[in-house]
């Protein structure tokens, strides 16, 4: 990695390397919108709130190893260290999921692990998980039903509760998501 890069060079590069791995997925909603406006989303929330650069670039390649797995050439982490260095590295570990573990369990490990992650990572899973809040809220999968979605949204609650403290902004955006999160939904009811 080029030391001398400035910010927002590093910022762009980060950027293109996300929307490179990220370009034939789609989210899960019923707008099917490219899987990149994901990642772009959580970096702004990180960039609007004031997190640190290193966070803005793990959220812009927070979904890379777990989203590539299956890709002809998986992006792993040595691969993120030799791009972007350590620190943007460890960042997207801590905040990637391990999928050899069943989904429920992943879920259990998130809310376990949140209030013991570093600064940096809770800055990241927060933001993420409002990204996501806003997602379900704005274009749920089809085939999730209201439960589901509630069910969701509770989870989300559970894990931010562990990851607050890193970023008052944060926690405040966060709290603001779920309480509308779960007034959309309880209107649907």
């Amino acid at each position: 990695m080029d030391t001398e890069t400035s910010p927002s060079a590093r910022l762009m590069r980060a950027a293109l390397f996300a929307a490179r791995v990220h370009a034939g997925h789609r989210r899960k909603g019923s707008a099917a919108e490219p899987y990149v406006n994901h990642v772009l989303e959580v970096a702004e929330i990180l960039a609007a709130h004031g997190a640190p650069e290193d966070a803005i670039l793990a959220g812009l390649l927070h979904d890379t190893v777990e989203d590539s797995d299956s890709d002809p050439e998986p992006i792993t982490h040595a691969r993120l260290v030799a791009e972007f260095g350590e620190a943007v590295a460890g960042l997207v570990a801590e905040a990637t999921d391990d999928k050899s573990l069943p989904k429920e369990a992943r879920k259990a490990l998130q809310v376990r692990h949140a209030q013991g992650k570093t600064a940096g990572a809770k800055m990241l899973k927060l933001a993420d998980k409002i990204s996501n809040l806003r997602a379900i809220s704005a274009s749920p999968p089809a085939n999730w039903d209201h439960a589901r979605r509630v069910e969701y949204v509770g989870w989300a609650g559970r894990v931010a509760s562990g990851l607050k403290g890193a970023n008052l902004a944060l926690d405040a955006l966060f709290e603001a998501t779920y309480r509308e999160a779960m007034a959309r939904l309880a209107a649907e009811a």
